[in-house]
């Protein structure tokens, strides 16, 4: 069978990508090697209750019939209804410190107050960081990189103020060890603080369910239980694909969502440079879910997503233990603005850094009980940031960077793939393409514009 691009994963980026050159009459095909769609960003069921991956909420939140931002491009070029995504707003999210916090909502003046009520020294280095990220062309596909740690400390001279703006932006999309490129920073501030989050009612198989029916419905075909076994090359050009059942694809184009490392490794003769310069991501998290018997609310506990740290210094790196358990993510799915709609039953969702040598180094017997000691250990240290709900949990499961790479092929379980981006797709064969986590645009959002980015570049022509 031949095709004129073929895309290597059904995550979002991968979907997207196809919808945009299916609607243009490309032959395209989709193949994913698990039996669902998603990727990072996909859903399972556990003992009769549905849950999202990867989904707290998705950012670049605008309200309908918003004519400008990612989210109205990202409709407008995929052909797509504001229905077909039917997000809720936040009700309110918070970055919390020792004796700080930082509320936010979709209403970015309303987190700017607060910064400047905050930390009023800081006000006039904040304005001038406002001007430089409104300045930032942060798409621009040949922008060098640049420290955001840099940019920052030279603006702000608050080290606490800079921490508490870097929590959530790392915590959401940095693959780099403390520190974020200027442009991934600009694109994550703009997605988090100046758009903000929403949440369809029914969670992220709302979307995909509804990209892979365009999918389809413009021609598309999509093979799942299809892993690729390796990038067929013919001088300098990518072919096709093998499967790992031996059946051969043939393509005019190839597109990778796998990530660079992982795509490098399908091929054969890689050029020196691009492995050595394109490592694996060592960032990777453990996310515990807990099924409540009550609303978080009815628990006094009213914020959309908590972005917590016990210290003045925030530390953004691969934990010497299992699990760094001084600082994370609490989401509660629950406290989104569904208007009349209520969720079946109150969920709360703990995000922590952990350690992927720990865990995929594990026996299967030390497996189970370390998840158990650490989901004890990180519940522990998020109560202290909300109320307590162990007496309301009717359910709890737990996924680690080993959860991660089984089902996303990720290397170490990095969930923001590799700290160096291939930022215009191109690769060292010519027409193999990368999309997606290592082309560089995060986020839901982020990454199926990612798709379409590099559709547009590169597949259309």
């Amino acid at each position: 069978m031949s095709y004129d691009t073929i895309i290597i994963g059904a995550g979002l980026s991968g979907l997207a990508a196809g919808i945009r050159l299916a609607y243009y009459d490309k032959k395209v095909c989709i193949v994913e090697k698990h039996y669902t769609i998603g990727g990072l960003n996909s859903f399972y069921r556990l003992r009769g209750r549905d849950h999202d991956v990867g989904l707290h909420a998705v950012t670049n939140y605008a309200e309908p019939g918003t004519k400008t931002g990612p989210l109205s491009k990202l409709l407008r070029q995929l052909r797509l209804k504001w229905e077909d995504f039917s997000l809720c707003p936040q009700i309110e999210s918070s970055i919390a410190f020792p004796d700080r916090r930082l509320r936010f909502t979709n209403d970015f003046e309303f987190f700017r107050s607060q910064v400047h009520e905050q930390f009023p020294a800081q006000r006039d280095n904040f304005e001038r960081l406002l001007t430089m990220i409104a300045e930032h062309d942060e798409l621009h596909l040949s922008s060098e990189t640049a420290s955001a740690r840099q940019v920052l400390g030279e603006t702000i001279s608050d080290p606490v103020l800079i921490d508490m703006l870097f929590c959530p932006l790392m915590f959401y999309g940095s693959p780099t060890v403390g520190d974020m490129d200027f442009s991934q920073f600009v694109i994550m501030f703009k997605a988090l603080f100046e758009q903000g989050f929403g949440r369809p009612h029914r969670g992220v198989r709302l979307i995909l369910k509804n990209l892979v029916n365009h999918f389809r419905q413009n021609g598309g075909e999509l093979k799942l239980r299809c892993g690729v076994k390796r990038i067929i090359e013919d001088n300098g050009h990518a072919v096709g694909v093998e499967l790992e059942s031996g059946e051969i694809l043939e393509g005019k184009n190839v597109l990778s969502s796998a990530g660079s490392a992982e795509t490098f490794r399908l091929c054969g003769n890689v050029p020196d440079e691009f492995v050595t310069e394109n490592p694996p991501g060592e960032i990777s998290y453990a996310e515990t879910i807990f099924s409540l018997d009550c609303e978080p609310a009815d628990l006094d506990h009213r914020q959309t997503i908590v972005f917590y740290n016990d210290s003045d210094v925030f530390r953004y790196e691969p934990p010497g233990e299992p699990c760094d358990v001084r600082s994370g993510i609490i989401c509660s799915p629950n406290n989104f603005d569904y208007g009349d709609e209520k969720l079946d039953e109150g969920r709360v969702r703990i995000t922590a850094l952990a350690s992927p040598d720990y865990w995929m180094n594990l026996s299967d017997d030390g497996y189970y009980p370390a998840k158990d000691e650490w989901c004890r250990r990180i519940v522990e240290s998020a109560i202290r940031f909300m109320p307590d709900f162990r007496s309301h949990v009717v359910d709890t499961d737990m996924f680690t960077p080993r959860t991660i790479t089984k089902f996303t092929g990720h290397l170490n379980g990095a969930v923001y793939g590799a700290p160096n981006k291939l930022r215009d797709g191109r690769t060292h064969l010519d027409n193999l393409y990368l999309c997606g986590t290592d082309q560089g645009f995060l986020g839901i959002i982020g990454s199926m514009l990612s798709g379409i980015t590099i559709a547009n570049l590169h597949l259309l022509r």
